[in-house]
């Protein structure tokens, strides 16, 4: 590869007590590591909080995976915070989902997510990442028990990639007053 490796914030979306978010963000971080063209930063909204470095961490990146839980058919208030204390360092950057939950497996969470991502000028990926059951879809060590999760997380990341280089182009030319 002879682009330097793409900037991949990894965001923790929940902060409830025993949330399950973590396992979830452990396994797709170690799926990105496998990669050579992808740094990773997992970005914990219980350690970081939307004014402890949040923005300058989604800044930083330039592609986001959301790993997120449904609560009442959406995605936890929180990450709707920190969503809201930030604004153009989302501008012109994929975005993709690992979602986890019930039944729905975190989707409907995704679908009210992608709106509001669209507002602030990010292009949310098509391909998600979704564990229905969630709690009983991964084993004692934290990995998926179905191997379909491992070719999800690379369609995702084959995704974010193409769209990170792309984007981050398109952003170089344009602050270099380059028609787009």
């Amino acid at each position: 590869m002879t682009e330097d490796p793409i900037p991949l914030a990894v965001v923790i979306g929940s902060v409830r007590e025993g949330r399950f978010g973590p396992v979830v963000a452990a396994w797709f971080a170690d799926r990105a590591r496998r990669r050579p063209d992808v740094a990773v930063d997992v970005v914990d909204l219980l350690e970081t909080g939307p004014d402890a470095g949040f923005a300058e961490r989604i800044g930083a990146a330039d592609a986001v995976v959301i790993v997120t839980p449904e609560y009442n058919h959406s995605f936890p208030g929180p990450l709707k915070t920190a969503l809201d204390a930030t604004g153009g360092e989302w501008r012109d950057k994929p975005v993709g989902f690992v979602a986890y939950g019930g039944l729905s497996g975190g989707l409907r969470a995704v679908e009210h997510l992608r709106p509001v991502l669209a507002e602030l000028h990010a292009v949310g990926l098509r391909d998600t990442v979704s564990f229905h059951g969630a709690a009983g879809a991964f084993d004692a060590t934290g990995r998926p028990r179905e191997e379909v999760a491992d070719a999800a997380a690379t369609v995702l990341l084959d995704a974010l990639a193409w769209w990170a280089r792309t984007l981050r182009r398109a952003r170089l030319e344009h602050a270099a007053g380059s028609p787009t």
